[in-house]
Order: C-alpha cells, then sequence, then structure tokens
C-alpha cells in the first residue's frame, strides 16, 4: 500500500497531470477515460471489464429512457431493467456469499458456499450509474450524448475508489463545459494536501492506537477502553474525509467541482444533524432515490417509520455484507425515529453542551457495533465500556494513550471549523500564500516520509 501510495503520487498524477493539460482541450476526456481504465485496472485488471460492462448498460439505459420519454410507462421499462442489473450486479459481487450463509441457517439447507473477490469501488460507482438513468427519466439529468464522456464521468478517478458518491446532475455540465484555471488548481492542490495530512498524519496514527488498545482490550478498564474507542472514532472520520478531501482536490485540478462529503460532523448536538454532516453525499442519495420515492415525510407516522426503517436497512447493508452493518443502520434508524417524533422538543430545551455529549456517545457506540462483524467480540466490548470491575484504566492502556495522547488532542481540535475560523480570518493577508506554500510543502514531505517509514496506511472505505 505504501509502495503504491508513493508510485500514485510522484509517477501516475504527476505523468496524468502533464499529458492531461498537453492534450488539447476536446481529447481531454478521452484521455480521461483511459487512464482513469488504466488507474482502476492496475490493481485488479479483470475487473476493467465489469467496469466497462456497468458503463456500457447504463448508458444503452439512459438512451432507451430517454427516446421512450414521451411515454412514461415505455420509459419505465428501460429505466427498471437498467436498475435491476446494477442492483443484481452489485448484490452478486459483494452478497452472494452473505446471502448463501444465511440461507443455509434454514432447516433443510446446505447450499455450497463461495467467496468472490469484491471490485474496489463497486458500492460507489454502481450508485452513480444508477442516479443517472434515474435523473434523466425524472428529467433532472440530460442523456449523455457520448460514450466517453459517461465512461470518464463513471470511472473519474479521483473519487472512484472510496467517493464522494458524485451524481450525474452535479457534473453534466462540468463534463462538456469546464474550464481548468490556475486558481482552481491552486485550490485543489491545498485541499488535496489537507486531505494526505488528515490521512497519513492523524487517521494513521488514531488506528495504530485503537490497535493497540485492541490487543489489551480485557484489561484496559473503562477509561481506556473509551480512549480506545475513541482512537478508532477518530481515524475513520480522518480516513475518510482525508480521502474526500483529496478526491475533491484532484478533481480541482482536473477541473471538476464535486460537492463537499464532510461539513465537521463530530460537533452535531444531535444525530439527526450528524448524518447531516457525514458522508453527505450517501445521505443525499438515499434520500432522493430512496426515501423520497417511498413517501417520505408525505405520509402518515408509521408509514415515515417504516420508510426510515427501509433507508437505513439498506444504509447499514451498503457498507457491507455482514449483520454488524445492518444492526449499525438500524441502530441509528431507530436513533432517528425516536429524535425525529418523540426526542425533537426535549433535546432543543437542553443546554448545547448536554446535548454535544448525548452525540458524541450515540456514535462513539455507533462506531463499536460498526467495527466488529463478531457479535460476541462486539458485546463484549461493550460490555468493557461500562463494567468498572476491571477498574478505570490499565497500566498498558494508559502506556498507551501516554504515547497517542498528543496526537488525540490534535485529532479532536481538527475535527473541529477551529482551523478554517483561524484561516479564514488570516486569507486576505498579503503574504498569506507564503505560509499556505510552506504547509503544502511541510505536510507533504512529513507525509511521505511517515508512508515509508511505516507500514500501517490503511484506507477503511476502499472495501466499500
Amino acid at each position: 500500500m505504501v509502495f503504491s501510495s508513493l508510485i500514485f503520487l510522484f509517477e501516475y498524477l504527476a505523468f496524468t497531470l502533464l499529458v492531461y493539460y498537453i492534450v488539447p482541450r476536446k481529447g481531454r476526456n478521452i484521455f480521461l477515460f483511459f487512464v482513469n481504465l488504466l488507474f482502476y485496472g492496475w490493481g485488479e485488471p479483470v475487473m476493467v471489464f465489469l467496469m466497462l460492462f456497468s458503463i456500457v448498460i447504463n448508458y444503452i439505459g439512459g438512451y432507451f429512457v430517454e427516446k421512450c420519454k414521451p411515454d412514461k410507462k415505455k420509459a419505465k421499462i428501460p429505466l427498471v431493467l437498467t436498475v435491476i442489473a446494477d442492483i443484481g450486479i452489485l448484490a452478486f459481487f459483494k452478497y452472494s456469499a452473505m446471502i448463501i450463509d444465511t440461507i443455509n441457517l434454514l432447516p433443510f439447507f446446505n447450499l455450497p458456499t463461495f467467496s468472490l473477490a469484491l471490485p474496489i469501488g463497486i458500492s460507489f460507482y454502481t450508485f452513480q450509474t444508477m442516479s443517472y438513468v434515474i435523473d434523466v427519466y425524472r428529467d433532472d439529468a440530460p442523456v449523455s450524448r457520448s460514450l466517453i464522456d459517461f465512461g470518464t464521468y463513471v470511472a473519474l478517478f479521483p473519487q472512484l475508489i472510496a467517493g464522494p458518491i458524485v451524481r450525474y446532475k452535479d457534473v453534466a455540465f462540468q463534463l462538456r463545459h469546464r474550464r481548468e484555471n490556475i486558481l482552481q488548481f491552486n485550490r485543489g492542490v491545498k485541499l488535496f494536501m489537507v486531505g494526505l495530512g488528515k490521512k497519513v498524519l492523524i487517521a494513521n496514527q488514531m488506528g495504530a492506537m485503537w490497535d493497540a488498545m485492541q490487543a489489551t482490550a480485557g484489561h484496559n478498564g473503562v477509561l481506556g477502553n473509551w480512549i480506545g474507542i475513541a482512537g478508532y472514532t477518530m481515524q475513520i472520520y480522518f480516513d475518510f474525509s482525508g480521502y474526500s478531501d483529496m478526491a475533491c482536490g484532484l478533481g480541482n485540478m482536473f477541473g471538476f467541482q464535486f460537492l463537499k462529503n464532510f461539513n465537521y460532523p463530530y460537533i452535531s448536538k444531535s444525530v439527526t444533524e450528524f448524518w447531516r454532516r457525514w458522508h453527505i453525499s450517501l445521505s443525499t442519495w438515499f434520500r432522493e432515490y430512496v426515501y423520497i420515492p417511498l413517501g417520505g415525510n408525505r405520509c402518515k407516522i408509521p408509514r415515515q417509520i417504516f420508510n426510515l426503517l427501509v433507508v437505513w436497512f439498506c444504509t447499514g447493508l451498503w457498507h457491507g455484507a455482514s449483520y454488524n452493518f445492518i444492526l449499525w443502520g438500524l441502530y441509528y434508524g431507530l436513533i432517528l425515529i425516536i429524535e425525529k417524533f418523540v426526542l425533537h422538543k426535549f433535546l432543543e430545551k437542553l443546554p448545547r453542551i448536554l446535548r454535544h455529549i448525548y452525540t458524541i456517545v450515540i456514535f462513539m457506540l455507533g462506531w463499536v457495533i460498526f467495527y466488529f462483524e463478531d457479535m460476541g467480540k462486539m458485546g463484549n466490548f461493550f460490555i468493557s465500556l461500562f463494567n468498572f470491575s476491571d477498574g478505570i484504566i490499565g497500566a498498558e492502556a494508559l502506556v498507551v494513550a501516554s504515547r497517542y495522547f498528543l496526537i488525540l488532542l490534535i485529532a479532536i481540535a481538527a475535527c473541529t471549523p477551529l482551523g478554517a475560523t483561524v484561516y479564514n480570518k488570516l486569507r486576505e493577508k498579503k503574504y498569506i500564500w507564503i505560509a499556505e506554500t510552506l504547509f503544502c510543502i511541510i505536510v507533504l514531505v512529513i507525509s511521505v516520509a511517515a508512508m515509508v517509514t511505516q507500514s500501517y496506511n490503511p484506507f477503511l472505505y476502499f472495501r466499500f
């Protein structure tokens, strides 16, 4: 992973940017399309054909939806067939083993099990292709007249692997009419460096702390295990938001503007607010293409509750073929239902600090469900968070906590708007560009040094 990251930074990205700006404007999408496939096929050559199949199926689906649009009933046929194909491909590669294991729990069933390699990023690009065909049907997006342009959109490497989920209607104009400029490129470089620093300098360190805490979970004491899950809480945020920042920064370098995917979710004062700030592109997708079509808030309360449970079941399942993800989705679904219909007015009357503490506890417990696929280990860890018979904090946990204490404090501060607030006050200063340039260079140098010296460099959301 470290070697691949360095190759991407100093060879693939540098070469791609150089050639992209040499190629005449009319040929840039063609170049991007083929270089996107090269990027995806670097690790999974066979899976390129699956992506090409998905591109062609959805391009044809969009074409026939547009052609039949004067008759909505006829247009619905290619729409439904294309969506079924998308969901079928995703289900086959991602959920086959889980479905068979579930069937085998029933009496008299003993189906043969098998495992398939999960195509990287399939959940992200499948949702993108589905949104395209649906938006063409709804008249929310123009049909793509060029297979190359559509393929460029689906396989666009900056956000291909781990999002954000980019809807076609948000970039349709940019695909044909974007005009790259130095200011946007400069903004992209800065955003990419911020994301790289989040990932390498904070997320990796917090992940290492969490791994160390897990090794002694039975002896950490209550506080030790809360510190451990705090480390994972920080790791998953900085890992995913860091990648999203890098993706948006890379998009800027190629003239694209992607929508923001995170908006300081850990400062939320309710779980409802948290999900307006966390993985915004996924929440938006489920709201636009599942919740609202089911009836949304326009129906009676029992139906609204049903709609929310369906959405959050699907949200959990989207994250992985494991029961803990379904449990995690339903956990948030139930809490959001309770907030919406029971606690809403009560929470508004509470002091801000108490609302914030309530939300922090909820999402930290949620990350326990998210992390542990083994239900037994999950239950034991939950017990350890409240079992004072193991003491407050164990000696080994204290050593680990003290080793990572400074970076944990930095992570806590960095997940608030404090840094952005200070930057916005200084950005109009005459020589701020010097400080920005130095900052980018320092982050790059330290991050590269960290990648070279550390073997621990996972991208958590690659598997989704």
